[in-house]
């Protein structure tokens, strides 16, 4: 009876209390790896190739540790980019509202596996294989039992704990955190057409997928830290997979290349594809511009004492930087009367929507591009807005 009772207790391994807080921490962390790396950055997006073995490993442990199937991700995860913040999207804060992502997200995620047009159109290219057919899709849930049993052998009752806490672990800190405060809080490096955020500069707790941001922008790329101070966790063990030759990185996001400012003076085609591939960088920076000019605006009507105009205006000042296609249409009317109050502000929203256009344009010729840029350059350095500029001479420094 002693011996059944001291197993309850500490199970076959019997270890203390902070040695079961540092095992649970390694096994989830190892959960984390397996989404980053094996999931989001070679499955999703094919930004990186794992070693067979490799990609086999995390397979095997996400089947145990979350029942998920790899077709089923993926396909959610690429419909949510190719439908981000719009109707569609499956686990949108803009379009559920952040609490319902937060705190069910998970459930958002299952709601969306039952949507077989979202497999079809978006599962591609995902395991196939027998073990995939007839164990991890077909008995998702054996894998996770599995571990509920490992669990309780290894560690006695405090295992069942152990294994809670590993099945709460990605809905939490992926549907939850990523999905929910990714969309809604943080900071942002890059102006794409969506909320996404960067939750934190130092992409450890789950293994670089706090930089959201970075990953919206340039959604292929196997590393998702972009300035000096930003750390990626995954994209380390990358490399360190990369030199014992189990990894190979397929695609990275453009290094942001700046000339020299005595030679901004000539924009040439080496410009024009600098700024188009930087597109959000370079929208970024044009936020300033926006920021700037809506101060100037709202200082204005504060000391001619204008209550209604000014709470108007500072009422829309997010909406100023995001594009049209992207507001309600209660916001665009808003934004446009807004704008009305305020012509330097409206020439800089207007110069705005004309550059995010000039890349958008499909059927252009790289001449005629080349030609409306510099046109565009012209008229803002004859606005009479000095924010306005001194950005046009800026995009004269990009290079491809």
């Amino acid at each position: 009876m002693n011996t059944w009772l001291s197993f309850l207790h500490g199970g076959m391994l019997d270890l203390g209390p902070w040695a079961l807080v540092g095992v649970t921490l390694a096994l989830t962390h190892v959960t984390i790896a397996a989404v980053t790396l094996y999931l989001h950055r070679s499955q999703a997006h094919r930004g990186l190739d794992l070693h067979p073995a490799v990609a086999h490993f995390f397979r095997f442990w996400l089947w145990l540790t979350t029942g998920m199937v790899t077709r089923e991700w993926v396909a959610i995860h690429r419909k949510h980019h190719a439908r981000c913040e719009r109707e569609g999207d499956p686990h949108s804060p803009a379009v559920f509202g952040l609490a319902q992502v937060f705190f069910r997200g998970a459930e958002l995620y299952r709601d969306e596996v039952k949507n077989a047009e979202t497999l079809a159109r978006y599962g591609h290219g995902t395991p196939d294989d027998w073990i995939e057919r007839h164990l991890y899709s077909r008995h998702n849930l054996l894998g996770v039992s599995l571990m509920l049993i490992l669990d309780l052998a290894l560690f006695g009752v405090v295992g069942l704990t152990i294994w809670a806490v590993q099945m709460a672990w990605i809905p939490f800190w992926a549907a939850g955190v990523v999905n929910g405060l990714g969309h809604a809080w943080g900071y942002r490096n890059f102006a794409c057409p969506d909320d996404s955020t960067n939750v934190v500069p130092w992409g450890l707790l789950i293994g670089g997928e706090e930089l959201h941001n970075n990953h919206h922008a340039y959604g292929t790329s196997a590393k998702f830290s972009s300035r000096w101070y930003e750390f990626d966790l995954g994209w380390a063990y990358i490399r360190i997979l990369q030199a014992l030759g189990l990894a190979q990185v397929r695609r990275v996001a453009p290094r942001l290349r700046l000339r020299a400012p005595d030679a901004a003076d000539t924009l040439g085609q080496d410009q024009l594809q600098g700024i188009i591939v930087h597109r959000y960088e370079v929208l970024a920076r044009y936020s300033g511009v926006v920021k700037a000019a809506l101060a100037h605006e709202l200082e204005a009507l504060k000391q001619r004492h204008r209550r209604g105009e000014w709470q108007l205006l500072r009422r829309c000042r997010k909406w100023l930087v995001r594009d049209a296609a992207a507001l309600a249409p209660r916001e665009q009317a808003q934004v446009e009367r807004a704008l009305s109050l305020a012509p330097a502000l409206s020439t800089v929203v207007q110069m705005r929507r004309e550059l995010t256009a000039l890349w958008e344009s499909s059927s252009a010729s790289s001449e005629q591009l080349l030609a409306d840029l510099r046109a565009w350059c012209l008229r803002a350095r004859a606005s009479g807005i000095d924010a306005l500029e001194q950005f046009a001479l800026q995009l004269g420094r990009y290079a491809a």
